[in-house]
């Protein structure tokens, strides 16, 4: 039988008055310890968000006398709680289970230990980003990476023009910088079936528009054609634009030149080519089965004018923007007052500086990228196994299960990896609510959610969190819903 609303309203007002005033709340025990160990002040704001978080959970009916009554001796435990929440950065580390290598929601790319290292060194005092030590003169910060990123790619070029560097704050701004030094007021000829959006609101045709260039379009969604890109070349053009497709691909009837037959078109009629090539690969994935996915050393080799990479895709490093290639389109980016504007810093340059060391040594397998990648789903089953037996009870049904994980980060998006995940079912629980109590963990471990089941796949967890994260999975078992 239904209550009135009289008498849901005499309930609530009984419920309301079982709540401690605050200054009877300070007297308690709890309270009085925790009063030795916070601030005052802290104490006094957090107990007063916690009592109208009460209030409000009253209002809405999810509490009767039993379950406030039960709630209440536990007060100072959940004020103690609210102000660990709430004295936390807010930007901290998270376990990235969702199987997705290149998350962009979680910061993609981890930096390797010497990355992390070589900021640790060179930020935690002063350091020669704009000093040249032999003549102490002030240098150019491009230096600290240039020289390394060049013999990374392979260094020479069998007497092709010299190549030159710059890095950026991400390869969005190195794209747009590219486009207002060299083509402001000047057409660049871009494939329709390359005038992408990407997350974030990133389109191509709008960035085009803000450099100052003209776009010209050419062939169709599906199929653009060499000649398409002869036939629009003028005296007003400035680039040939090639644009990763990042997020989506096209299947069935479709074509697009060889990166190879642009260059030989750009050198053939005196129009530079500049690769947006996205996903600074420098290893191939074809080890992975994966052949479709440009590398960066592709276009580098082949003589493309100009190419922009991102630092934190495939590449393995840091944010920021890579821009390669001759010496002299370089030099006139640089030049540009813009340039300032997006540069990066110097944290920036020790983790890529770091990054590239280990790529020019033939370390690539130190950068984390690299060993998610070629993790095996053998290895990585036997990983979920342990941990479902570290965890499995009454209360959290754990078992390992043969997943497909991605790459993400706008790479192969066709492409899925063989894998496998601890599969997590909660006797009170459900699968939403699993996941938000798993966020709710320090560290907070992120899942994801797949046909009514809760997974976490361990291809983006590093084996050393295996026993972390299966004393988290411990406290989620035990834990109050």
């Amino acid at each position: 039988m239904k209550r009135s609303h009289q008498e849901s309203d005499r309930s609530d007002s009984n419920l309301y008055r079982l709540l401690p005033s605050l200054h009877d709340l300070l007297q308690t025990p709890g309270f009085a310890a925790l009063l030795e160990t916070e601030p005052r002040a802290s104490i006094i704001h957090a107990a007063r968000r916690v009592l109208l978080r009460m209030q409000q959970e009253i209002a809405a009916g999810r509490h009767t006398q039993a379950s406030l009554e039960s709630e209440l001796p536990f007060v100072h435990v959940t004020v103690a709680e609210e102000i660990a929440r709430t004295s936390r950065y807010s930007l901290r580390r998270v376990i990235n289970a969702t199987g997705v290598v290149l998350h962009t929601n979680l910061g993609r790319a981890p930096l390797s230990v010497s990355a992390l290292k070589h900021i640790l060194e060179t930020a935690g005092g002063y350091s020669n980003l704009e000093l040249d030590l032999e003549t102490g003169e002030r240098s150019r910060r491009d230096v600290h990476a240039e020289q390394l990123l060049l013999r990374a790619m392979g260094g020479d070029r069998r007497g092709a023009a010299p190549y030159s560097a710059l890095v950026v704050n991400n390869c969005a701004a190195a794209t747009f910088l590219a486009l207002n030094t060299l083509a402001e007021g000047g057409e660049v000829v871009v494939s329709r079936g390359e005038l992408v959006e990407i997350g974030g609101g990133f389109r191509i045709p709008e960035i085009l528009a803000k450099s100052g260039a003209i776009l010209r379009e050419v062939g169709t969604t599906n199929r653009t054609r060499l000649a398409d890109y002869e036939d629009a070349l003028s005296a007003g053009t400035r680039l040939i634009l090639r644009v990763h497709q990042s997020n989506f691909s096209m299947e069935g009837f479709t074509a697009r030149p060889a990166l190879r037959d642009l260059i030989s078109l750009g050198k053939r009629c005196h129009v530079p080519v500049f690769d947006d090539q996205g996903t600074g690969l420098i290893t191939s994935l074809e080890p992975l089965g994966i052949a479709s996915e440009p590398t960066l050393l592709d276009g580098f080799h082949l003589g493309c004018d100009l190419i922009a990479a991102s630092g934190d895709k495939l590449f393995g490093g840091p944010q920021c923007g890579l821009l390669i290639g001759n010496a002299d389109l370089v030099q006139k980016i640089r030049k540009n007052p813009l340039y300032r504007a997006f540069r990066a810093g110097k944290l920036t340059y020790a983790a890529l500086q770091a990054t590239l060391a280990d790529y020019a040594s033939g370390k690539e397998s130190t950068i984390p990228v690299h060993r998610m990648l070629n993790a095996s789903a053998t290895e990585i089953f036997n990983r979920c196994e342990w941990i479902s037996r570290q965890v499995n009870s009454a209360e959290l049904a754990a078992q390992a299960v043969p997943v497909l994980s991605l790459i993400g980060g706008g790479t192969a998006p066709t492409a899925r990896l063989h894998s496998a995940a601890v599969s997590l079912h909660h006797s009170r629980l459900q699968p939403q609510a699993l996941l938000l109590a798993l966020r709710r963990l320090e560290p907070p471990v992120v899942g994801r959610i797949h046909e009514d089941q809760v997974l976490l796949d361990l291809r983006t967890v590093e084996p050393e969190f295996d026993a972390t994260l299966a004393s988290l999975l411990q406290q989620i078992a035990v834990s109050r819903p």
